[in-house]
């Protein structure tokens, strides 16, 4: 229900930022107690992020203690876990952990990961593995949210100011609520195949229209660019048309059996052992065909290429045939019969 109670309220001056976010203190834990109960979160990590882990779990446990949350990680189940310790003062700071580890997961590099534990700071994971269904058609799209050389998603970064990884079937992102609300929009639309691009302009757009002052309170749905889906006519390929058969009432003619073409050869009317000759003679020629092929592609690479005619530039041939030789240092010449 809304308030009715629209009294001026004393404390509440024009100078206060009522969204600025204070940072937590101890002393703003009023009973000083530790949690009634612990809190812990869980998660899986795949196998290639084992060795980064490893390496790296120094760092976030001394970056966790800070806050006083204890972390664990198992190995042998690939998993990370996150809790609350006696010491723990802010209530909040657990979930900032479970996101920690769960960036860390989907392979963000620890330097960035660890700065959600700031107070300004959230974090987002988008699936996208179970909107398109044909694999060629996800990755083409997936590759179109990266762009050439991935200025399409330093473009994204630069507008939202959010930190974007695209890593297989999710998209991690990281800043502020604005920020990530518009990272979702794109990445969903991109996937449904509405190109990132149309999504930059229009945050150009709206990214000037912020600075100017005079708009703050008008609709910005005039400047807005609005693109509309359309279906580009294309060449569809021609049927190759099938020649039409002739009608004939009569079925096509039996063919052979496997018996009749036998007794046609009259291997039929062979015994068993001379069945088993006339294959192995078979099987023999058969061989020894493909015996010469062998020999004949090794002996390919034994055959000499033919040499071209040398012809000496010093001699000369007349139209008579007879030879004349140049001697270069004189600048004379000596007829040869």
């Amino acid at each position: 229900m809304v308030s009715t109670n629209n009294k001026d309220k004393p404390w509440d001056t024009p100078d206060i930022d009522k969204w600025a976010i204070e940072e937590f203190k101890p002393e703003d834990n009023a009973s000083g107690l530790p949690f009634m109960e612990e809190s812990s979160f869980m998660t899986l990590f795949p196998k290639y992020r084992e060795k980064y882990l490893k390496s790296m779990w120094g760092s976030v446990t001394r970056a966790l203690e800070k806050h006083h949350i204890g972390c664990t990680l198992d190995l042998v189940e690939g998993s990370m876990t996150v809790k609350t310790t006696r010491k723990t003062y802010d209530p909040a700071i657990i979930l900032k952990a479970r996101d920690l580890i769960k960036l860390l997961a989907r392979s963000v590099p620890f330097p960035q990961a660890v700065k959600i534990l700031e107070d300004d700071m959230a974090c987002d994971v988008i699936k996208i593995g179970n909107v398109v269904t044909n694999k060629e058609r996800f990755v083409k799209r997936r590759q179109r949210l990266v762009g050439p050389n991935g200025n399409t998603l330093k473009a994204l970064e630069l507008l939202t100011k959010c930190y974007i990884l695209v890593q297989g079937n999710t998209v991690s992102a990281m800043g502020p609520f604005k920020g990530l609300k518009e990272v979702r929009r794109v990445v969903e639309d991109c996937m449904k195949n509405v190109h990132p691009i149309y999504h930059i302009k229009e945050l150009m757009i709206k990214r000037e229209l912020a600075k100017k002052p005079e708009l703050a309170n008008e609709d910005w749905s005039r400047f807005l660019p609005m693109f509309k889906k359309r279906n580009v006519a294309r060449k569809k390929p021609k049927k190759i048309r099938k020649e039409k058969k002739v009608y004939t009432p009569f079925p096509p003619a039996q063919l052979p059996r496997k018996v009749d073409l036998e007794i046609e050869s009259g291997e039929y009317f062979l015994s068993k052992k001379e069945k088993e000759i006339k294959n192995r003679e078979e099987r023999k020629e058969h061989q020894e065909e493909k015996q010469k092929e062998r020999e004949t592609e090794r002996q390919k690479d034994y055959i000499a290429p033919k040499e071209e005619k040398y012809s000496s530039s010093i001699t000369k041939k007349d139209k008579t045939g007879k030879k004349y030789h140049k001697d270069e240092n004189d600048g004379d010449e000596s007829m040869e019969e």
